[in-house]
């Protein structure tokens, strides 16, 4: 490859990465409303997958490599901390709402458990911990640098709900997220710490502002 072509791609990395981190987001905040938000994600995903099949790296069954189980310990401390902040949040928050999931509308907590995990959490972690570090990770100076921005670009994908609970919670989150991908470079690790916190969220009250019905609302 010449020097030229060297250059241009970091170019043209960079110009991917602007739209997909921060110009899709601008776009979801501004229109939010005039789309569906799933089918979005799920379109994102599949360009994410079809970006990391023509990225250099890529080994068949990456998906599913890394620890996950071997992790227990990781996984435990998280679920306490997260277990703790939550609630915490929620108590000083939305007390009237604290396990309103799963006491009054159990069969919709039910399905958020089920579906959860594979519609929303595993999507997440494929864009922002796959293909932002496998494509776009080395064109930031350090790995610190670059699990800062993750967690920033995490956050700014959840701008569109308009309030600092939902931006404050997954900017904490993404700094652990990209934190342990760094580490294990393991998909289903992360997706799995990702579940555990939105499910945390959703029975402590919190959910209430991580749905478009939370469009303006402050603590």
């Amino acid at each position: 490859m010449t020097r030229t072509a060297v250059q241009i791609r970091p170019l043209w990395l960079w110009a991917e990465f602007a739209v997909l981190f921060a110009g899709v987001p601008v776009a979801m905040t501004v229109f939010f409303g005039l789309y569906p938000l799933f089918p979005v994600l799920f379109a994102f995903t599949v360009l994410a997958m079809g970006l990391l099949a023509v990225t250099p790296g890529g080994q068949k069954g990456e998906f599913f490599r890394g620890p996950v189980l071997s992790q227990w310990r990781l996984i435990l401390g998280f679920t306490l901390l997260s277990a703790i902040l939550t609630f915490t949040l929620a108590l000083i928050l939305v007390p009237d709402r604290i396990l309103g999931l799963p006491r009054y509308r159990p069969e919709f907590w039910f399905r958020i458990m089920l579906l959860y995990p594979i519609l929303s959490a595993l999507p997440q972690e494929i864009i922002y911990r796959v293909l932002f570090f496998r494509r776009y990770g080395h064109l930031f100076p350090s790995p610190q640098v670059a699990l800062c921005v993750n967690a920033l670009a995490f956050s700014m994908a959840h701008s569109f709900y308009q309030n600092p609970v939902a931006i404050g919670l997954t900017l904490l989150s993404g700094l652990v997220f990209a934190w342990a991908y760094q580490r294990h470079r393991s998909l289903m690790l992360c997706t799995v710490m990702h579940a555990i916190a939105g499910l945390i969220m959703f029975a402590s009250g919190l959910g209430v502002y991580f749905y478009h019905g939370a469009i303006g609302q402050t603590p």
